[in-house]
Formats: structure tokens, C-alpha cells, sequence
């Protein structure tokens, strides 16, 4: 069995203040994109094994794939740990990107688990929920907005379509950093991240997009200076919307065209960073090839 896994931008970011579980309180919006990863699932016998093509990229329990495993056999009724499966994940979204590659490979592998080992796709869901915040986005897919941790989900009407270059800084940050900073920094200025910048210019497409606001983004290009001079960048070289995205470090910018994006792709690859070129992907799109 072959499944895919697709990541996803924030088109906005809300950091409402932290909550008494230890999370934040959140108002984001979600977008797929076509970038993915693949997960090969076949039998193999012995222990349950997982095997990834990206040496920095964890095959053990650590691995979301690993736990979706253990829960999904639970809840099949099975006893002890997985066997007789392994997995072979081709690692295509950047590990600490913002792009929820882990988060997504969960709810692939869950998917087809559930499947495999006969168990129902609510339940297989609610594993999701228990396992990440974002997870539960990736049984949806599309433009949703997401509430309280991310995952009260409320699924909107798909932007229009739209080319996206993805910016990858040769850094990456981790999502506990980037809300310790936010934290940090709002101590220091209760104001920090609710700024929004106007802009009189562009119609009322340009005015939509710019009310978008990753308020994780100014404490985390406090630290990482670069974040600020590519979304700059993306914004110069035509981008209708560009921000960093999720926690980062991964800055993505929206297109109109094809040719525009390619051209900002090379434009901005460099020695200390790469780029990626995709689409984004609208829910019946994603459904289909994600086989929800």
C-alpha cells in the first residue's frame, strides 16, 4: 500500500496567549500544498519496522508513523506491538520547516492502519487528536481554520488557486523554540504580535492577504534575521502574500503564475538556502489524492 502525505502552509497565524494545558491558544489558517511525502506500507515479518530515506529524520518511537503503529494495533484489539509490517517513508517536506511533515505522515500512516488492521476511520481520527494538534488537520485538507490548539477545525470556502515558493533556510526551528520566544517577547512587550500592518495599495485581494499575520514570525526573525529579509524578498519579487510559516524556518510566498514563482525560485536559491516550487491544493484535490 502506497500513501501520501501532503504539507501544509499557514496562511495565518494568531497566538491568542497560552493556555493552562501547557499549549496556545490559537486562531490559524490552513492551506495544503502539493509537496508530500510517500509511505510504502508492506508486510514484512518480525517486529513492526520503519525505514526512512532521510538519515536525520527519526525511525524509532520518536517517529509520529511509530506511535500511529502502536495505537491503531491497540485499538484493532491486537496484543503486544506491531509485527508483520514495516514502512519505507520517502522523506520529501523539510524536517522543523512549519510544514507539519510529521504531523501529516501520522495521518497518512493512520489512514492506512485503520485500514489494514480493520478499524474505523472515526476512530482512527480520534488517534490523530491524541497524538498532535495539527494531525487532525490532514484528515481535512484544503483552506480551514483552526481554533484552540489548531485542532477545532472549521473547514472554509478554498482560496483561489495559487503557485507557492517555498523558501528553506539551511536552519531549522523547533516548534517549542519558536512559542518560548513568543512568550519571552510578549513579556517584554505585551503588544508583540498585534501589529497589523495596512496597506491602502493592490485592491481588495492584496488588502485580504495582508490581513494574514504569522505572529510567531517577528520573535522568530528576532533570532534568525534571515526569516525577515526572504519574506522581503518574496514580497519584491511579486508574492501576493508572503510570510514564514508555521514556526518556520520555511518562508513561503503566493503566486499568480507559474512563471512568476519559477522565476522567484531561482532567483532566490542561494549556498545558505533552497527553494522548492508546488501548488496549493484545494480539499476535494487533496481528498483524492490523500484517498480519504
Amino acid at each position: 500500500m502506497r500513501v501520501r502525505a501532503f504539507a501544509k502552509i499557514n496562511l495565518s497565524l494568531r497566538v491568542l496567549g497560552a493556555r493552562a494545558d501547557g499549549y496556545h491558544e490559537l486562531r490559524t489558517i490552513f492551506q495544503s500544498i502539493a509537496l508530500h511525502d510517500t509511505l510504502t506500507i508492506r508486510a514484512a515479518r518480525g517486529p513492526f519496522r520503519l525505514t526512512c530515506d532521510d538519515p536525520s529524520c527519526p525511525d524509532d518511537h520518536a517517529n509520529l508513523i511509530w506511535r500511529a503503529a502502536e495505537r491503531v494495533w491497540r485499538a484493532a484489539g491486537r496484543r503486544g506491538a506491531p509485527r508483520d509490517v514495516a514502512v519505507d517513508l520517502q522523506k520529501r517536506i523539510p524536517l522543523q520547516g512549519g510544514l507539519g511533515g510529521g504531523s501529516s505522515d501520522a495521518a497518512a500512516a493512520l489512514r492506512a492502519f485503520a485500514r489494514l488492521w480493520r478499524v474505523d476511520a472515526d476512530r482512527a481520527r480520534a488517534i490523530g487528536a491524541e497524538l498532535g494538534a495539527d494531525v487532525p488537520y490532514f484528515f481535512e485538507g484544503g483552506t480551514v481554520l483552526g481554533l484552540e490548539r489548531g485542532d477545532l477545525l472549521f473547514p472554509l470556502v478554498d482560496r483561489p488557486p495559487a503557485w507557492v515558493v517555498l523558501v528553506l533556510p539551511n536552519f531549522g526551528v523547533s516548534t517549542k523554540d519558536a512559542f518560548g520566544w513568543w512568550d519571552t517577547d510578549r513579556k517584554r512587550s505585551p503588544n508583540v504580535g498585534r501589529r497589523f500592518q495596512r496597506r491602502r495599495d493592490g485592491g481588495p485581494e492584496r488588502a485580504a492577504l495582508h490581513l494574514l499575520v504569522n505572529d510567531l514570525e517577528a520573535p522568530v526573525a528576532a533570532r534568525h534575521p534571515q526569516i525577515r529579509r526572504l519574506v522581503n524578498a518574496l514580497r519584491k519579487a511579486g508574492a501576493t502574500h508572503a510570510a514564514m510559516t508555521g514556526s518556520g524556518s520555511t518562508v513561503f510566498g503566493l503566486f499568480r503564475s507559474r512563471a512568476a514563482a519559477a522565476r522567484a525560485a531561482r532567483a532566490l536559491a542561494s549556498s545558505s538556502r533552497r527553494t522548492l516550487l508546488t501548488r496549493t491544493l484545494n480539499r476535494p484535490a487533496y481528498q483524492r489524492l490523500a484517498g480519504i
